[in-house]
């Protein structure tokens, strides 16, 4: 039940970024974030709702912060193309637009004064445990919103926390009987872990091509610009000490270090400055922009990049991916200096050649038939388990599983998950890259504890929860269809 829960949690996060404020004091991921091009800013629709390019932005960056954390600070753009952490971001998003286009079908409305009253209630716009317009003001400003669209984005969240309360129901006292009598279940096992180095597997061309005709789709070239770059430098920009330290002091907000806390003015001093170098050359970067627009001043840079190359801003990238071939986009901040660029043209993607995918599909291809061939070895494996060849465990419950051999604590919970959500006496269980084949050898119950009654009786009402929430998206998905403006965003 549990492993159940695990596996349709994406139905409980419906909200994108805003509750937490998972952006005060880490920001936005600028070089994390994806861009696809527009119609008309928007990347997809999903029954009358439109889905804006910055909603996909804020979803990854939201999304791209959380994995980041929980790699302490390891991942990079290539794991998280791997993890497919974009498709996931717009899932995100497209959940939370099936629920509000039911929300408003069913007429649930958010007043002013609700949204005011949680933003109110926000920690991270708060000092002395009161709301702080300087604070929201500088956290708006740090991330280049406005107030209007992050204040239509919680009204969103209210309005999906509404709906889903409608889905609450208590726990019935045979739910809990049969919840507390599957909680107190404990197994003895005979099992066999089976790792993915435990496999060998063939790779030729013949069987690469084969597998590259039927998944060439997958591997397209990245849409491509041509970029004409005005560059205005900020680093002769004179500033004073007094300047440095009043524009410390209004905007000390923005400095921050990676836990959060507020930087000291020494602290700081150095960005500090950079950034009002930056702000004073704003004027001469928008006369340049002009100049350039008119024809009376060339480009310092021509380049061809990869739509979101990091070799120009997040914000930037936004402007451009919105225009067409031949416009010129306004300037923007890249580092400590200004960027004017016209698009001289946009190279759309194209299917790749196989020598051009080759590093690519061999990859994806042992993954694939390394996968398949350990589930064969498993197979067979299962057919001849007996003690001699395998472990033998102690009685496990799900709350006791730190006793499997060759399996660390995380992947000993998740196949004890599985394995009480099975009916079946022996079988094979997947975890990660590795697979267990186990066997039931005993069973029994154990007594029930008194003072689990109230943990017993939130597990039932999070199960009920989350069951009516997985079959209400069900059916919001045949209800409001989703129709995609680029490829990329659905697996």
């Amino acid at each position: 039940m549990i492993s159940w829960m695990q596996k349709h949690n994406k139905y409980l996060v419906w909200t994108i970024w805003v509750a937490t404020i998972a952006f005060i004091g880490a920001g936005f991921v600028g070089w994390g974030t994806y861009s696809f091009g527009s119609k008309a800013g928007n990347v997809a629709k999903v029954g009358n709702i439109e889905i804006k390019q910055t909603q996909l932005n804020m979803a990854y960056s939201n999304l791209y912060n959380q994995y980041n954390e929980m790699m302490q600070g390891k991942l990079d753009e290539k794991k998280a193309k791997e993890m497919g952490l974009i498709q996931q971001a717009f899932s995100r998003i497209e959940v939370q637009a099936k629920l509000l286009n039911f929300a408003q079908e069913m007429g649930i409305v958010v007043s002013d004064k609700e949204v005011a009253r949680t933003l109110a209630g926000i920690k991270g716009f708060q000092k002395d445990g009161v709301f702080n317009k300087d604070i929201y003001n500088a956290y708006l400003r740090s991330q280049r919103l406005k107030a209007k669209t992050f204040e239509a984005t919680l009204k969103d969240e209210i309005t999906i926390q509404k709906t889903l309360a409608l889905l609450h129901t208590d726990a019935l006292p045979l739910e809990e009987e049969t919840v507390s009598a599957a909680m107190n279940i404990a197994d003895k096992l005979m099992y066999k872990v089976l790792k993915s180095n435990d496999v060998n597997i063939s790779i030729d061309d013949a069987k690469l091509k084969a597998f590259w005709e039927t998944q060439k789709e997958n591997f397209m070239t990245p849409r491509m610009y041509k970029l004409s770059i005005v560059w205005t430098a900020t680093n002769g920009v004179d500033v004073t000490d007094e300047e440095i330290k009043a524009f410390y002091d209004e905007n000390s907000f923005n400095y921050t270090d990676a836990t959060g806390k507020q930087l000291l003015f020494d602290e700081a001093k150095e960005q500090a400055s950079k950034d009002l170098k930056i702000k004073k050359s704003k004027k001469t970067a928008q006369k340049q922009y002009i100049a350039f627009k008119k024809g009376k001043l060339e480009s310092t840079q021509s380049v061809t990049l990869p739509a979101n190359d990091t070799t120009l801003s997040k914000a930037l990238w936004d402007d451009i991916l919105a225009k067409d071939s031949g416009d010129i986009v306004k300037p923007k901040v890249v580092g400590d200096r200004y960027a004017t660029v016209k698009i001289e043209a946009v190279v759309e993607p194209k299917v790749k050649s196989f020598e051009e995918a080759r590093e690519e599909v061999t990859e994806q291809y042992k993954l694939q038939a390394r996968k398949e061939t350990l589930m064969k070895l498993a197979e067979t494996t299962l057919k001849t388990l007996n003690e001699n060849n395998a472990n033998v465990s102690e009685y496990v419950t799900l709350e006791k599983n730190d006793n499997l051999k060759t399996l660390n604590s995380e992947e000993s919970l998740q196949f004890v998950q599985k394995l009480f959500t099975s009916l079946k006496e022996k079988g094979i269980i997947s975890i990660a890259d590795k697979v267990v084949v186990y066997k039931i050898m005993d069973q029994k119950f154990l007594t029930a504890e008194q003072n689990r009654t109230d943990f017993v009786k939130q597990t039932v009402n999070q199960m009920k929860s989350r069951t009516f929430e997985a079959n209400l998206i069900k059916m919001l998905d045949a209800k409001y269809p989703t129709e995609v403006y680029m490829g990329g965003l659905k697996n």
